[in-house]
């Protein structure tokens, strides 16, 4: 069943330990030597609070990877959720509020400040297309695996936080045939009778395509997934036409917001795009003392 990409869930985050990782990478890199200026000019006894406020409207990600910095780099700084990731966020509304050791309230900011902004903004740039979507439409937004080196499950996360799809995790995780597949073995069909024959029964087979003559070889040839790339909207009419529901169809490739509408209503199964990841603006969102 293809569910709607307009109906949003909580998707399930990361796994701790995956967070963990990723987290204890990044405050290697930037507090592993302490905080000389904070170390310079608080008081090791003061406490305080700081509250993550949203400067401008956005889809929240990345409370769980807050409370990790925090969790590691000051153990004693307590982490009070005030919203949830995949909620729409207004200016000066607050997600979460931080409290305890000034010093460790300090340690922390950067590296989380980093991490929320960063995901918010794949929350909040998938928002927009699913949002692009006309109502109804049962068509997907998914992402690619265009994705910030060593980031992967928690930008696929912010995904999923937008209310869109994930594409395969990795090279294992799906049989997804390109063109230098295409080109190195010697065609369309042969690239599809070789991984169907190597592939496990459960596994579906994907073929890219970049013209007509492509597209009836990959659908002749049984591919489950056809991905039509670069396909303008009169080719993607012209191939869901031809493919009559024999094959899901993935629009991808020269993906911009402004044609999300136009193939929604064309009703293309899928649209991926690495723009979600790769193009994402970090969003605005501050850390603010409230309390000395």
């Amino acid at each position: 069943m293809w569910y709607s990409a307009a109906m949003f869930w909580k998707p399930a985050p990361p796994s701790p330990l995956v967070v963990e990782r990723i987290v204890r990478m990044a405050l290697e890199e930037d507090v592993a030597r302490g905080d000389v200026t904070s170390d310079a000019t608080v008081d090791a006894s003061t406490t305080g609070a700081a509250e993550f406020r949203a400067r401008e409207p956005m889809v929240l990600c990345g409370l769980d990877v807050i409370e990790q910095v925090f969790r590691l780099a000051a153990p004693s700084v307590v982490v009070e959720r005030r919203a949830d990731d995949g909620d729409s966020l207004e200016v000066g509304q607050v997600a979460a509020v931080v409290r305890g050791s000034a010093r460790g309230i300090l340690l922390g900011e950067r590296v989380a400040l980093n991490f929320v902004q960063r995901l918010s903004g794949v929350a909040t740039q998938t928002r927009r297309y699913v949002d692009a979507l006309p109502k109804g439409s049962p068509t997907r937004i998914a992402d690619t695996r265009k994705t910030t080196p060593g980031l992967r499950a928690l930008e696929r996360y912010a995904v999923r936080c937008g209310g869109g799809h994930n594409h395969r995790d990795d090279l294992s995780s799906a049989v997804l045939i390109k063109d230098n597949h295409i080109a190195a073995c010697g065609g369309v069909r042969t690239a599809i009778e070789r991984a169907r024959a190597y592939a496990p029964h459960t596994s579906r087979v994907e073929c890219e395509v970049d013209s007509m003559p492509q597209l009836q070889e990959a659908l002749d040839a049984g591919a489950d997934v056809i991905l039509l790339d670069n396909f303008d909207d009169a080719a993607v009419a012209k191939a869901l036409e031809l493919a009559k529901g024999r094959a899901i169809l993935e629009a991808s490739g020269g993906i911009t917001l402004a044609r999300i509408a136009s193939l929604g209503a064309l009703g293309v199964d899928v649209i991926s795009s690495g723009a979600l990841t790769h193009s994402a603006r970090a969003v605005d969102l501050g850390l603010d003392w409230v309390e000395g």
